[in-house]
This record gives C-alpha cells, sequence and structure tokens, in this order.
C-alpha cells in the first residue's frame, strides 16, 4: 500500500469516528464506492468541496489478501484521506476479517457490498446476492468485530431492497442486532437499473433500525440530497454518479466550476494519477459545460499536456 503523503500535517479527521457525525442532527454527505473512479486523487478533490465522508471503490477481499501487488495498486492512501471507509467484495469470514486487519491501522472502517447487481459479482457469491444470506453477513461482520482490536472501527454493509421489504427490514434488525455500525440503503430491487428509487423504502427501513442509515440512488445536487434527507430521515446521503458530474456538488454548485476542474488537474498530476482516469473524470465534470463540437474535440485528446493545453487555450489558468 502507497501512501502518496501530499499533506504534512497529521489528519485531525482521523481521529474523528464517522458515528459521530451520524448522530450530529446534520447532513453528512457521502461519496460512493465507484470501481475505477473513488480512488485517492478524486477522494482529495470531493474533501475540498464538503464531501465529509468517502469509501474507496469495491476492493475483492480474497485478493487483497492473496497478492502484494493487489494491495499497492488497490489501496492508496494518505494523511488528509479522512474519515475513510475501505469497502469489500467479499464471501469468506476469515478472508474479509484479514483484509480489514490489513487497512485497520489506515482507515475508520470497512464496508462490505451487499448490493453490487453485477452478473460477475453474484455469480461470485459477492454483491447483491448476500442480501439474501443474512447468516453469512454475520458471520463476516462477528469475525471483524474479532480481528480487529480498535474498538471504534467500523463494520458497515451497503444493500439493495428484496421485492418484499419485509424481508430487507429484517436483514437489516439481524445485521443490527450482529453489530453493524450503519447500513447504506440503495433504494431499487436487485433487477432494477434505471427505475425511480424507492425512498418510501428507505424511510421505512430507517424507521425500524437504531443505527444510522444512510440513502443511496439517483442523487444530482446538494438540494436533492437535502430533499432525500428530510423524506427518508436517514442520517445521511450517497452520492456517485451526481459527483462524477460536479465533484462541487455538496458544496453547493449546480455544474462543475472552473476552479474544480483546475483543481482536479493539480491534484492528478501531483499525485501521479494514470491518463485514462485522469481523461475520463474531466469528461464527466466538463459533460454539461462543454457543447457537442467540444465534446468531440476534448474526448479525443490523448495525452496530459494536450488536455492542459486544451484547458488553458479555452478557460485559462
Amino acid at each position: 500500500m502507497k501512501s502518496d503523503c501530499i499533506q504534512t500535517t497529521i489528519c485531525q479527521e482521523r481521529r474523528k469516528d464517522p458515528i459521530e457525525m451520524f448522530h450530529s442532527g446534520q447532513l453528512v454527505k457521502v461519496c460512493a464506492p465507484m470501481v475505477r473512479y473513488s480512488k485517492l486523487a478524486f477522494r482529495t478533490l470531493v474533501r475540498k468541496y464538503s464531501c465529509d465522508l468517502c469509501y474507496t471503490p469495491m476492493i475483492v477481499a480474497a485478493d487483497f489478501v492473496k497478492s502484494i501487488k493487489a494491495r499497492d495498486s488497490e489501496f492508496t492512501t494518505n494523511q488528509g484521506d479522512c474519515p475513510l471507509i475501505v469497502q469489500f467484495a467479499a464471501n469468506d469470514a476469515r478472508l474479509l476479517s484479514d483484509a480489514a486487519r490489513i487497512v485497520s491501522p489506515y482507515a475508520n472502517g470497512i464496508d462490505i457490498n451487499c448490493g453490487c447487481p453485477q452478473r460477475w459479482a453474484m455469480a461470485e457469491g459477492y454483491g447483491a446476492c448476500l442480501i439474501n444470506k443474512p447468516e453469512l453477513v454475520r458471520d463476516m461482520v462477528t469475525q471483524v468485530r474479532n480481528q480487529v482490536e480498535n474498538p471504534g472501527f467500523s463494520v458497515s454493509i451497503k444493500i439493495r431492497i428484496h421485492d418484499d421489504l419485509k424481508r430487507t427490514v429484517d436483514l437489516c434488525r439481524k445485521a443490527e442486532a450482529t453489530g453493524v455500525s450503519w447500513i447504506t440503503v440503495h433504494g431499487r430491487t436487485v433487477e432494477e437499473r434505471h427505475q425511480p428509487v424507492h425512498y418510501d423504502s428507505i424511510k421505512i427501513i430507517k424507521e425500524n433500525m437504531s443505527i444510522p442509515v444512510i440513502a443511496n440512488g439517483d442523487i444530482r445536487s446538494l438540494k436533492e440530497a437535502e430533499n432525500v434527507w428530510q423524506i427518508t430521515g436517514t442520517d445521511g446521503v450517497m452520492v456517485a454518479r451526481g459527483l462524477l458530474a460536479n465533484p462541487a456538488m455538496f458544496a453547493g454548485y449546480e455544474e462543475t466550476p472552473l476552479k474544480c476542474i483546475w483543481d482536479w488537474v493539480d491534484i492528478a498530476l501531483e499525485l501521479g494519477t494514470p491518463y485514462m482516469c485522469f481523461h475520463q473524470h474531466l469528461m464527466y465534470m466538463m459533460e454539461k459545460i462543454t457543447s457537442r463540437q467540444e465534446k468531440r474535440v476534448f474526448n479525443a485528446l490523448s495525452s496530459t499536456s494536450a488536455i492542459i493545453d486544451y484547458l488553458t487555450d479555452h478557460y485559462g489558468i
């Protein structure tokens, strides 16, 4: 695991328990685990724009434990990268607890992915299939609790809902009894992709829990985040695509400000972000502020220097 320290001061937030944030009565704004995207550089960017808590991309626990190469490539952090939750895909309690123990000195907690609907993940016994295996979830949570000595280290789960919401409420109650710190609920079933999010279901789940609940699904602006927070009565909101399109969303910007774009350039270059990732993030950020012709030109750029020249020529520094 590399530690690309761009800040030399000790991060005070590392000592801050995310649970305390959820009990503050304020909206807790969370950056979702996004494969390929919610890596250190992007987390650094959204933290500059009022994001309270960040997740890593989903990491397969078995690979992480068995391969040094996987650890170095999948998990990179620094002193300013906090509070931080590491999300794992797992189907084995021992491997998950080993992975949690490895990251425990560098993160505030781990999250078990019980919501990914992708076929490959479910075929491997990861992701959303776990909402139908409450005993396995219980075993994984218990094993992590037993292996990680730090009592403040959180263990959370991120789920989708069942067609029969009673099953989801039962799952959440069992998870709470097991010692889960909080639950993030994506308000769609495994089969649903672009259908409306069932915020009413998230509200019912929250009403049946004593632990914090985070609402997730189709939140594209700070106003929408605040509305979902109020409607569901949850303790926080988690955003994925909305932050990709506008990393300054939580700070109240309706579209990505130019300062945020230049902040991304500075951070990405400082941390050595690979070109494809660097370019892809900019394509998302500039979606709303560029014409079709401008997109065609910008998306065809093939080097970091060409991107910087383009941005300088069109938007200035």
